[in-house]
């Protein structure tokens, strides 16, 4: 599901088709892969009134109070029986709409240069004087942002500058760094949409996905893998959350795994990511030793947690335990092994009250388990909270 991004043109013709069909805002959500609440809040907001030769009343329709809330799917639409005024959802027309919203909302109030400089004025008396901001543009009514204010001056536009600010100049600019990403040419083959037609295909293989979790910025990072189909989930402790480090802890899995005489392509045939850049040496992911494909990896959308939740929700109950903030940095593996062994032991309402931990050695062994750094927990000795650092 793709939250927080605007509806497109197709998005909208979608929902007008589907309407057609008398479908419902959840099986149009889905298909579009939106919120059902963007679908109804979409159809709400842009559904036009008509009325034509038929229309006899100036009421709507009872059955406009209740979803979808237009006539677009109703048999009586076109005929002389309805006598009430439509309430129909065009596609063209609330896209139409939502641009002239987008850019009314963008378009903000333009200043002449006349008074561009009395508000100058106003600011950088009333700054002068003690005042905030803030203050000053609601004690005058100036038809201007706080954001704006404080942009000007920083680009010297003001007669005032930083250091009339008595906040503002305790503030030290923030230290912005580019984030490392996945180079287009890893991606090729590799896109969401690849792993879609892939899965479709090989349907009966088990997922794994892939994914990071920050300690202090800087410091050590926890890379977890996760077991789809049983919510068992595995961590690595890296010095550092790069494409090396990640690379170099992978390949010694690996190799623990063949030494112990398993296959890591056949236990992980197939990894889904994000598009973290410590994820970017996808041979060390993929390959074997000797540099034949063993896993099939692919990337998430950019900033698409929702396509792989399965890892992302089994992310809370770590953080039960090592709450958002805490440095990893005294870490060993060994204590990383033992708080997810307390994680993989927790008792699952969706497995029937078993543990993670009791369906992968069902499915597969508790020397692979042991192997992979997990240990048995009786569920009795389970802690789930805080309390488990303090026996690190």
């Amino acid at each position: 599901m793709s939250k927080n991004k605007h509806l497109t043109l197709d998005d909208r013709i979608e929902i007008q088709e589907c309407l057609a069909k008398g479908m419902t805002f959840k099986a149009i959500a889905n298909r579009i892969g939106k919120n059902q609440t963007t679908v109804s809040r979409e159809v709400k907001a842009h559904a036009q009134s008509h009325s034509n030769g038929y229309t006899r009343t100036e009421e709507y329709c009872p059955k406009l109070l209740k979803a979808p809330f237009v006539c677009n799917g109703c048999e009586m639409k076109s005929r002389a029986k309805c006598p009430y005024i439509r309430r129909i959802y065009v596609a063209k027309t609330a896209q139409s709409s939502y641009e002239e919203t987008l850019v009314e909302s963008r378009s903000g109030i333009p200043l002449n240069k006349e008074s561009f400089y009395e508000i100058e004025q106003i600011i950088s008396n009333a700054v002068k004087q003690g005042q905030h901001v803030y203050h000053a543009i609601k004690a005058n009514n100036l038809p201007i942002s706080t954001a704006t204010v404080y942009r000007h001056i920083n680009k010297q536009y003001y007669s005032i500058g930083r250091i009339d600010l008595p906040r503002a100049v305790k503030f030290k600019p923030r230290k912005t760094t580019a984030p490392e990403h996945i180079p287009a040419c890893a991606k090729k083959g590799r896109t969401y949409q690849d792993f879609i037609g892939f899965m479709e295909d090989n349907d009966a293989l088990p997922l794994a996905q892939l994914d990071t979790v920050i300690g202090r910025v800087g410091g050590k990072t926890i890379m977890t893998v996760h077991f789809v189909n049983c919510d068992f989930m595995i961590a690595l402790l890296l010095e550092n959350k790069t494409a090396a480090e990640a690379a170099q802890k992978i390949q010694g899995l690996k190799k623990k795994l063949k030494d112990n005489n398993f296959s890591f392509g056949d236990i992980i045939p197939v990894l889904l990511t994000d598009n973290g850049g410590e994820f970017s040496i996808v041979s060390a992911f993929e390959d074997d030793e000797f540099g034949n494909r063993e896993t099939n990896l692919f990337f998430c959308e950019p900033s698409s947690p929702n396509e792989k939740p399965e890892i992302e929700k089994n992310h809370t109950l770590f953080r039960d335990i090592v709450p958002a903030g805490h440095s990893f940095d005294a870490f060993t593996q060994q204590d990383v092994n033992l708080i997810f062994s307390h994680i993989n032991a927790v008792k699952r309402k969706q497995f029937g009250g078993k543990s993670a931990y009791d369906l992968f050695t069902f499915f597969n062994s508790v020397e692979l388990a042991q192997i992979l750094g997990i240990s048995y927990i009786s569920p009795n000795d389970v802690i789930q909270s805080p309390l488990l650092l303090k026996k690190l």
